[in-house]
């Protein structure tokens, strides 16, 4: 504490290795309503050229009756929504596996995700980490699983890390707010 009754106190740093425990569910904070801006963004940045997501026309005439969000967009929205909780500490993303969009989403719906652990273990190679597999799980605002997957990072160990109040992952050094300022 210094003289004007201030303290530097911790936030959230995220999980480190040893945080996690095999059969732990982590429910991702945040919800996200996808937008129509959001599925034309990513749907023209990759040149998916698939009608279903950017002709309405098209889309009026298939099964579904409108358009489809583009699948990336609800992958890669709910990969985001798992990094505070499973990789906000990790080294590298070793792999993303068994993916399933398991149902269609739709502009104006809400997704939520979780994920559950399955494995742990300690790197053979490195030292200072260890690897963590988990299932990611997103769901719609009316609870229809649309997405799965399996996912796998690198994460640091604690001891490699060594967050401070003063210097939490990704602050340089005396930047910001300092004991005794």
């Amino acid at each position: 504490m210094d003289d004007d009754g201030r303290r530097v106190v911790a936030g959230w740093h995220g999980r480190y290795f040893e945080d996690f425990s095999v059969g732990d569910v982590y429910k991702h904070p945040f919800g996200r309503t996808v937008t129509e801006a959001d599925n034309v963004w990513l749907t023209n940045l990759t040149m998916n050229l698939n009608p279903m997501h950017f002709n309405e026309v098209y889309a009026a005439e298939t099964e579904f009756g409108e358009r489809l969000v583009n699948g990336l967009v609800v992958l890669t929205l709910a990969v985001g929504m798992s990094v505070i909780d499973v990789s906000m500490n990790a080294t590298a993303n070793l792999g993303y596996d068994d993916v399933r969009h398991e149902g269609p989403v739709f502009h104006g719906d809400t997704i939520f995700a979780e994920s559950e652990v399955l494995s742990k273990r300690e790197s053979s190679s490195r030292e200072h980490v260890g690897i963590v597999t988990t299932e990611l799980r997103a769901y719609n605002q009316d609870g229809d699983r649309v997405l799965s997957l399996t996912r796998t990072p690198m994460v640091l160990k604690r001891e490699a890390a060594e967050p401070t109040p003063e210097r939490p992952p990704g602050w340089p050094e005396g930047v910001g707010t300092q004991r005794g300022e």
